[in-house]
C-alpha cells in the first residue's frame, strides 16, 4: 500500500510539474483612467481575437500583438487545465488605458476544439509561427497602426521571437525560455523527479534527432505520449539563443522573481547573446504577472481572476513600445 501511495502521488506530481513546463526599473507613471474599447477580430478562420484600442487611435498609435503560452491558454491567459486568472487580458487592458492598441489572440487549437477537427498527431511548432505570421500582416494591411510589437508569453516568447524577424518593430519576451526545451525539461525532471531524469533524458535525446519512440512509462505519457511527439521534436530544434541573435529590432525582455516555470537566469541568458535588448527582472512577480509576497500564494493566483497584474508590467512595457 505504501508503494502504491508513494506512486500515486509521484504520478499527480508530474502531471503537474508537465503542465506548468509545457504551458508553458522604470519609474515612469501612466494614467489609468483612459477609457478604452475592445472588439472581436477574426483574421482567419482559425485565429480570432480581441483588439483592446484606446479611447482615440491616431496615426500614431502602436499596436502590441500578445502570443499566450503553451497549451490550452486562451486570449485571456486562462487555461482549461490551469484556472482562471486573467493575466493577458489585463496586461491588454492595462497597456490599451495607456494609448498603445492591443490585439490578443486564442491559438488555432480553441477553433480546431470547436470544430473538433484537433488533430494532435499533425500540429507543429510551425504552426503557431505561421499563425502569428498572419496576425502580423493582417493588421499590417490596414495600415492603421505606426508600429508592431510581438509579446509572446512563456512558450509563446519563442513563437513570437522567430515571427518577429523582418515582420515586426520590436519584440517583448515576457517569462520566455533562454534554453531548448529539452534543456528546461531536463533540469526540472532533475530536481522534481530525480529517479525519472535518466529516461526522460534519453526521450529527449531520441526527439531532438528527430525521431519517435515507444514510451512504456504511463507516468511520463503527458510528456511522452504519441500524439504529442512530432510537435515535441519541431519544438526542441528552435533555440531561443539562437534565434534571438537574429533580430535587430528593440528588445525587452521581462521575468519575475517568483516564477514557478521560467527563472531570471534565462532571461539573463537571452540578454547575454543579444546586449542591444534591455532586461527587467520584476521583484515579486510570477509566471502570469501577478504579484507574490507570500510563496504559498503562487500556486493560487493561477486560478484567481481578482489578482491585478503587477502595474509596473504594465509601465515596464508602455515605457518600452512608446520609445519605438
Amino acid at each position: 500500500m505504501g508503494q502504491n501511495c508513494k506512486l500515486a502521488q509521484k504520478f499527480n506530481f508530474m502531471k503537474n510539474t508537465i503542465w506548468f513546463l509545457l504551458l508553458f526599473v522604470t519609474t515612469s507613471s501612466f494614467a489609468q483612467e483612459n477609457k478604452t474599447t475592445s472588439q472581436e477580430i477574426e483574421v482567419n478562420s482559425l485565429i480570432k481575437g480581441t483588439l483592446f484600442s484606446p479611447e482615440k487611435v491616431t496615426k500614431k498609435t502602436k499596436l502590441v500583438i500578445l502570443i499566450a503560452g503553451s497549451g490550452p491558454t486562451n486570449r485571456s491567459g486562462n487555461s482549461t487545465i490551469g484556472g482562471v486568472n486573467n493575466s493577458l487580458k489585463y496586461l491588454a487592458e492595462g497597456l490599451s488605458q495607456n494609448g498603445i492598441a492591443v490585439f490578443s489572440y486564442d491559438k488555432r487549437i480553441f477553433a480546431q476544439m470547436i470544430s473538433k477537427t484537433v488533430d494532435e498527431k499533425t500540429l507543429s511548432f510551425e504552426d503557431f509561427i505561421h499563425d502569428t505570421k498572419d496576425v502580423i500582416t493582417y493588421f499590417q494591411s490596414q495600415k492603421k497602426y505606426s508600429k508592431i510589437i510581438i509579446a509572446g508569453h512563456s512558450e509563446g516568447s519563442l513563437i513570437g521571437m522567430v515571427a518577429a524577424l523582418n515582420t515586426a518593430d520590436g519584440y517583448v519576451s515576457l517569462d520566455g525560455a533562454g534554453r531548448c526545451i529539452d534543456e528546461v525539461l531536463s533540469e526540472q525532471i532533475a530536481k522534481q523527479a530525480p529517479t525519472m531524469k535518466e529516461t526522460v533524458d534519453k526521450g529527449l535525446a531520441t526527439l531532438k534527432e528527430g525521431k519517435t519512440f515507444e514510451n512504456k512509462i504511463p507516468m511520463l505519457a503527458s510528456l511522452f505520449r504519441e500524439s504529442v511527439q512530432p510537435y515535441m521534436i519541431s519544438w526542441i530544434k528552435y533555440n531561443p539563443q539562437v534565434e534571438i541573435k537574429k533580430l535587430s529590432i528593440p528588445i525587452l525582455l521581462i521575468n519575475g522573481t517568483k516564477d514557478l516555470q521560467v527563472p531570471t537566469t534565462d532571461a539573463e541568458l537571452l540578454h547575454a547573446v543579444n546586449p542591444k535588448s534591455e532586461l527587467k527582472i520584476i521583484e515579486n512577480m510570477n509566471h502570469i504577472f501577478k504579484e507574490i509576497k507570500v510563496d504559498e500564494d503562487n500556486l493560487k493566483s493561477y486560478s484567481n481572476p481578482n489578482l491585478p497584474v503587477m502595474p509596473e508590467l504594465i509601465n515596464t512595457i508602455a515605457t518600452f513600445v512608446k520609445s519605438i
